[in-house]
């Protein structure tokens, strides 16, 4: 009994990183439809989609291979080989991006303010998926993960190397556009607004599901 119980609480969590997965794919989607700039973490990729025949999800699951690489690098011996499963989260995060894309693909906002309202949408979708993300105490796309060990590493709050993390990456991505196009795509004020909002939606959402007692100790594991 106790066996099927664990059984089943392992095939929820990772049911509830799945669909956390598929709604951060949506939200980052429908933030780029926006076309007001895409979310901090998904600039690089995005810019380089533009630069090279290569999909967008396919050069965020590159990406993610990418921060793993640096994971591994930064912890050496210590790193947990169960979390070189975290290359499938970067494979099905990218697939969901693709599969976004698709889905909002005649997504066209004519007027700002219609662009404003498809990237709050957004923000929402892509807060509630990293909420689940989370709430799964499984694995994360190797972009967080990252940030969380150098934070540790360098003895930093996690904020606070999140900021330094998301600039670094707007900037790379800005300069690969300018040089790519002798201009800057893909970078806006949507990724000012979804790099500040996501988190205060996040909290909302997680303050949301404690007050009503959504999915128990699932959701609230601390509790």
């Amino acid at each position: 009994m106790v066996g099927t119980t664990a059984i089943k609480t392992t095939v929820t969590r990772y049911a509830v990183l799945l669909t956390g997965l598929f709604f951060m794919g949506l939200g980052i989607s429908l933030i780029t439809k926006s076309y007001l700039g895409t979310s901090p973490i998904s600039s690089v990729p995005y810019v380089l989609c533009l630069v090279f025949p290569v999909t967008f999800g396919e050069f965020a699951f590159l990406l993610g291979v990418f921060f793993l690489c640096i994971e591994i690098l930064i912890l050496g011996r210590n790193f947990p080989r169960i979390q070189y499963l975290q290359v499938f989260v970067g494979l099905i995060l990218g697939f969901f991006i693709d599969l976004g894309m698709l889905l909002f693909a005649s997504v066209n906002p004519g007027f700002y303010a219609a662009e404003i309202i498809t990237l709050l949408l957004g923000c929402i979708l892509l807060a509630f998926g990293v909420y689940l993300e989370v709430s799964s105490n499984t694995f994360v796309y190797p972009g967080d993960a990252v940030v969380k060990i150098i934070a540790n590493k360098a003895g930093k709050k996690f904020g606070t190397v999140k900021v330094a993390f998301d600039m670094t990456l707007c900037c790379s991505a800005g300069i690969i556009s300018f040089f790519s196009f002798g201009t800057i795509k893909g970078l806006g004020e949507g990724t000012l607004i979804s790099a500040l909002l996501v988190g205060y939606i996040i909290t909302a959402i997680s303050t949301l599901f404690l007050y009503f007692n959504v999915g128990g100790s699932l959701f609230h594991p601390g509790r």
